[in-house]
Protein backbone atom coordinates (compact mmCIF):
# COMPACT_ATOMS: atom_id res chain seq x y z
CA UNK A 1 0.00 0.00 0.00
CA UNK A 2 0.99 3.63 -0.33
CA UNK A 3 2.74 5.02 2.72
CA UNK A 4 0.89 7.93 4.30
CA UNK A 5 2.80 9.96 6.80
CA UNK A 6 1.55 12.29 9.49
CA UNK A 7 2.03 15.35 7.30
CA UNK A 8 -0.23 13.84 4.67
CA UNK A 9 -3.17 12.85 6.80
CA UNK A 10 -3.21 14.22 10.36
CA UNK A 11 -4.38 17.64 9.20
CA UNK A 12 -7.15 16.88 6.69
CA UNK A 13 -8.17 20.53 6.28
CA UNK A 14 -4.71 21.40 4.94
CA UNK A 15 -5.04 18.89 2.09
CA UNK A 16 -6.78 21.06 -0.47
CA UNK A 17 -9.60 19.13 -2.07
CA UNK A 18 -8.64 15.78 -0.55
CA UNK A 19 -9.13 13.79 2.65
CA UNK A 20 -7.56 10.43 3.49
CA UNK A 21 -9.27 8.19 6.02
CA UNK A 22 -8.65 4.66 7.24
CA UNK A 23 -11.34 2.30 8.48
CA UNK A 24 -11.56 -1.08 10.19
CA UNK A 25 -13.62 -3.61 8.22
CA UNK A 26 -15.84 -5.85 10.34
CA UNK A 27 -17.92 -7.72 7.76
CA UNK A 28 -16.89 -8.89 4.28
CA UNK A 29 -20.36 -8.98 2.76
CA UNK A 30 -21.95 -8.07 0.44
CA UNK A 31 -20.39 -10.36 -2.18
CA UNK A 32 -20.73 -8.92 -5.67
CA UNK A 33 -19.33 -9.27 -9.19
CA UNK A 34 -16.96 -7.41 -11.48
CA UNK A 35 -18.04 -7.51 -15.13
CA UNK A 36 -15.75 -7.67 -18.15
CA UNK A 37 -15.43 -3.87 -18.22
CA UNK A 38 -14.32 -3.70 -14.58
CA UNK A 39 -17.62 -2.35 -13.23
CA UNK A 40 -19.25 -3.50 -10.01
CA UNK A 41 -22.46 -5.47 -10.41
CA UNK A 42 -24.96 -7.34 -8.26
CA UNK A 43 -24.04 -10.97 -7.81
CA UNK A 44 -25.49 -13.04 -10.65
CA UNK A 45 -25.05 -16.40 -12.33
CA UNK A 46 -22.27 -15.44 -14.75
CA UNK A 47 -19.22 -17.67 -14.44
CA UNK A 48 -17.06 -15.22 -16.39
CA UNK A 49 -17.38 -12.36 -13.92
CA UNK A 50 -14.95 -12.19 -10.99
CA UNK A 51 -16.38 -12.25 -7.50
CA UNK A 52 -15.54 -9.66 -4.85
CA UNK A 53 -16.33 -9.04 -1.19
CA UNK A 54 -17.09 -5.32 -0.84
CA UNK A 55 -17.34 -5.21 2.95
CA UNK A 56 -19.39 -3.09 5.32
CA UNK A 57 -17.17 0.00 5.11
CA UNK A 58 -17.07 0.28 1.30
CA UNK A 59 -20.80 -0.44 1.16
CA UNK A 60 -21.37 2.51 3.52
CA UNK A 61 -19.06 4.77 1.49
CA UNK A 62 -20.90 4.02 -1.75
CA UNK A 63 -24.26 4.51 -0.01
CA UNK A 64 -23.11 7.88 1.34
CA UNK A 65 -22.55 9.12 -2.22
CA UNK A 66 -26.26 8.90 -2.99
CA UNK A 67 -26.84 8.76 -6.73
CA UNK A 68 -23.47 7.91 -8.28
CA UNK A 69 -21.80 6.38 -11.29
CA UNK A 70 -21.17 2.66 -11.39
CA UNK A 71 -18.01 1.89 -9.33
CA UNK A 72 -15.09 0.69 -11.43
CA UNK A 73 -12.19 -1.44 -10.19
CA UNK A 74 -8.69 -0.10 -10.85
CA UNK A 75 -7.19 -3.14 -9.13
CA UNK A 76 -9.27 -6.31 -9.28
CA UNK A 77 -9.09 -9.10 -6.72
CA UNK A 78 -7.33 -12.35 -7.52
CA UNK A 79 -7.51 -15.35 -5.19
CA UNK A 80 -8.35 -13.08 -2.25
CA UNK A 81 -11.74 -11.59 -3.08
CA UNK A 82 -11.35 -8.91 -0.40
CA UNK A 83 -8.15 -7.32 -1.76
CA UNK A 84 -8.98 -4.71 -4.38
CA UNK A 85 -9.14 -1.02 -5.32
CA UNK A 86 -12.10 0.83 -6.82
CA UNK A 87 -13.10 4.37 -7.72
CA UNK A 88 -16.53 5.96 -7.79
CA UNK A 89 -17.92 9.46 -8.19
CA UNK A 90 -21.08 11.52 -8.16
CA UNK A 91 -21.71 15.11 -9.24
CA UNK A 92 -19.89 16.61 -6.24
CA UNK A 93 -16.99 14.34 -5.34
CA UNK A 94 -15.06 11.19 -6.13
CA UNK A 95 -13.71 8.46 -3.88
CA UNK A 96 -11.02 5.83 -4.14
CA UNK A 97 -11.22 2.84 -1.81
CA UNK A 98 -8.45 0.32 -1.23
CA UNK A 99 -9.12 -2.92 0.63
CA UNK A 100 -6.25 -4.90 2.13
CA UNK A 101 -5.48 -7.01 5.18
CA UNK A 102 -3.25 -5.79 8.01
CA UNK A 103 -3.08 -8.80 10.33
CA UNK A 104 -3.86 -12.52 10.44
CA UNK A 105 -3.00 -13.04 6.75
CA UNK A 106 -6.52 -11.97 5.82
CA UNK A 107 -8.09 -15.17 7.14
CA UNK A 108 -11.26 -13.42 8.35
CA UNK A 109 -13.04 -10.17 7.45
CA UNK A 110 -11.83 -8.37 10.56
CA UNK A 111 -8.25 -8.76 9.31
CA UNK A 112 -8.99 -6.09 6.68
CA UNK A 113 -8.98 -2.32 6.55
CA UNK A 114 -10.01 0.22 3.93
CA UNK A 115 -8.10 3.29 2.86
CA UNK A 116 -10.60 5.90 1.70
CA UNK A 117 -9.53 8.90 -0.36
CA UNK A 118 -12.22 11.55 -0.84
CA UNK A 119 -11.78 14.28 -3.47
CA UNK A 120 -13.95 17.39 -3.56
CA UNK A 121 -14.86 20.59 -1.66
CA UNK A 122 -14.41 20.46 2.11
CA UNK A 123 -18.14 20.82 2.74
CA UNK A 124 -18.94 17.78 0.61
CA UNK A 125 -16.04 15.71 1.97
CA UNK A 126 -17.17 16.44 5.52
CA UNK A 127 -20.73 15.44 4.75
CA UNK A 128 -19.46 12.22 3.15
CA UNK A 129 -17.46 11.28 6.27
CA UNK A 130 -20.43 12.16 8.48
CA UNK A 131 -22.77 9.95 6.45
CA UNK A 132 -20.32 7.03 6.30
CA UNK A 133 -20.22 6.81 10.10
CA UNK A 134 -23.99 7.26 10.35
CA UNK A 135 -24.68 4.47 7.83
CA UNK A 136 -22.01 2.18 9.26
CA UNK A 137 -23.39 2.55 12.79
CA UNK A 138 -20.00 2.38 14.52
CA UNK A 139 -16.69 4.21 14.75
CA UNK A 140 -14.60 3.06 11.75
CA UNK A 141 -11.31 4.22 13.29
CA UNK A 142 -11.58 1.73 16.17
CA UNK A 143 -9.25 -1.09 15.09
CA UNK A 144 -9.40 -4.76 16.10
CA UNK A 145 -5.60 -4.94 16.33
CA UNK A 146 -4.48 -1.44 17.27
CA UNK A 147 -0.70 -1.78 16.95
CA UNK A 148 -0.90 -3.49 13.56
CA UNK A 149 -3.43 -0.90 12.35
CA UNK A 150 -1.15 1.93 13.44
CA UNK A 151 1.87 0.33 11.81
CA UNK A 152 0.29 -0.26 8.40
CA UNK A 153 -1.41 3.15 8.23
CA UNK A 154 1.51 5.11 9.68
CA UNK A 155 -0.78 6.90 12.14
CA UNK A 156 -1.75 6.58 15.79
CA UNK A 157 -5.34 5.74 16.67
CA UNK A 158 -5.63 9.23 18.13
CA UNK A 159 -4.74 10.63 14.69
CA UNK A 160 -7.40 8.49 13.02
CA UNK A 161 -9.93 9.67 15.59
CA UNK A 162 -9.03 13.29 14.87
CA UNK A 163 -9.16 12.87 11.09
CA UNK A 164 -12.64 11.41 11.18
CA UNK A 165 -14.12 13.59 13.90
CA UNK A 166 -12.81 16.87 12.46
CA UNK A 167 -14.68 16.19 9.24
CA UNK A 168 -17.78 14.97 11.04
CA UNK A 169 -17.82 18.04 13.28
CA UNK A 170 -17.39 20.34 10.29
CA UNK A 171 -20.47 18.77 8.69
CA UNK A 172 -22.42 19.11 11.95
CA UNK A 173 -21.39 22.75 12.28
CA UNK A 174 -22.58 23.53 8.76
CA UNK A 175 -25.95 21.89 9.36
CA UNK A 176 -26.26 23.66 12.73
CA UNK A 177 -25.52 27.00 11.02
CA UNK A 178 -28.38 26.33 8.60
CA UNK A 179 -30.72 25.69 11.51
CA UNK A 180 -29.58 28.87 13.28
CA UNK A 181 -30.14 30.98 10.15
CA UNK A 182 -33.69 29.72 9.77
CA UNK A 183 -34.39 30.18 13.49
CA UNK A 184 -33.24 33.79 13.12
CA UNK A 185 -35.61 34.29 10.19
CA UNK A 186 -38.50 32.91 12.24
CA UNK A 187 -37.72 35.33 15.10
CA UNK A 188 -37.70 38.29 12.71
CA UNK A 189 -41.08 37.31 11.28
CA UNK A 190 -42.88 37.05 14.63
CA UNK A 191 -45.55 39.75 14.96
CA UNK A 192 -45.06 40.90 11.36
CA UNK A 193 -47.93 38.96 9.84
CA UNK A 194 -50.85 37.91 12.06
CA UNK A 195 -52.02 35.43 9.42
CA UNK A 196 -48.70 33.57 9.55
CA UNK A 197 -48.81 32.38 13.18
CA UNK A 198 -49.51 28.76 12.26
CA UNK A 199 -46.86 28.80 9.55
CA UNK A 200 -44.25 29.98 12.05
CA UNK A 201 -45.34 27.29 14.50
CA UNK A 202 -44.86 24.77 11.72
CA UNK A 203 -41.40 26.17 11.03
CA UNK A 204 -40.50 25.91 14.73
CA UNK A 205 -41.61 22.27 14.80
CA UNK A 206 -39.57 21.46 11.68
CA UNK A 207 -36.48 23.14 13.14
CA UNK A 208 -36.88 21.15 16.35
CA UNK A 209 -37.06 17.99 14.24
CA UNK A 210 -33.90 19.10 12.41
CA UNK A 211 -32.03 19.45 15.70
CA UNK A 212 -33.16 15.99 16.82
CA UNK A 213 -32.06 14.50 13.51
CA UNK A 214 -28.70 16.28 13.78
CA UNK A 215 -28.07 14.77 17.21
CA UNK A 216 -28.89 11.36 15.70
CA UNK A 217 -26.39 11.91 12.83
CA UNK A 218 -29.27 11.62 10.37
CA UNK A 219 -28.26 14.18 7.75
CA UNK A 220 -31.02 13.32 5.21
CA UNK A 221 -33.65 13.86 7.93
CA UNK A 222 -32.00 17.19 8.79
CA UNK A 223 -32.27 18.27 5.17
CA UNK A 224 -35.92 17.26 4.92
CA UNK A 225 -36.79 19.13 8.13
CA UNK A 226 -34.89 22.23 6.97
CA UNK A 227 -36.73 22.12 3.65
CA UNK A 228 -40.09 22.04 5.44
CA UNK A 229 -39.06 24.90 7.73
CA UNK A 230 -37.80 26.97 4.81
CA UNK A 231 -41.06 26.44 2.92
CA UNK A 232 -43.11 27.60 5.94
CA UNK A 233 -40.89 30.67 6.36
CA UNK A 234 -41.25 31.62 2.71
CA UNK A 235 -45.04 31.42 2.97
CA UNK A 236 -45.04 33.41 6.21
CA UNK A 237 -42.85 36.21 4.86
CA UNK A 238 -44.98 39.13 3.54
CA UNK A 239 -42.09 40.09 1.26
CA UNK A 240 -42.68 36.86 -0.63
CA UNK A 241 -46.20 37.98 -1.49
CA UNK A 242 -44.88 41.32 -2.72
CA UNK A 243 -42.31 39.65 -4.95
CA UNK A 244 -44.91 37.30 -6.40
CA UNK A 245 -47.29 40.21 -6.98
CA UNK A 246 -44.58 42.15 -8.83
CA UNK A 247 -43.83 39.13 -11.02
CA UNK A 248 -47.51 38.71 -11.91
CA UNK A 249 -47.91 42.43 -12.68
CA UNK A 250 -44.82 42.45 -14.89
CA UNK A 251 -46.18 39.47 -16.81
CA UNK A 252 -49.46 41.33 -17.42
Amino acid sequence: MDEIGIDGNSLPFENEGKSILFAQVMHGKPRMEINEDGFLEVLGKSKKNRKVFIGDVAKSVLHSLGSHENPVFTNEPNLDEQRWELVCKNNDLSVKIQSNHYWGFGMISRCFYNKIEIFGPLSVRSRCAHDIVSILGRNPWEAVMVKSFERVTGLKISDHFENWTMLIQHAKNEMNDQILRLEDQVRKLRGVNEDAVELLKSADLSLEEARTALSDRNAPAVERALSRASNSIIQADPKTELVLTDILLNKD
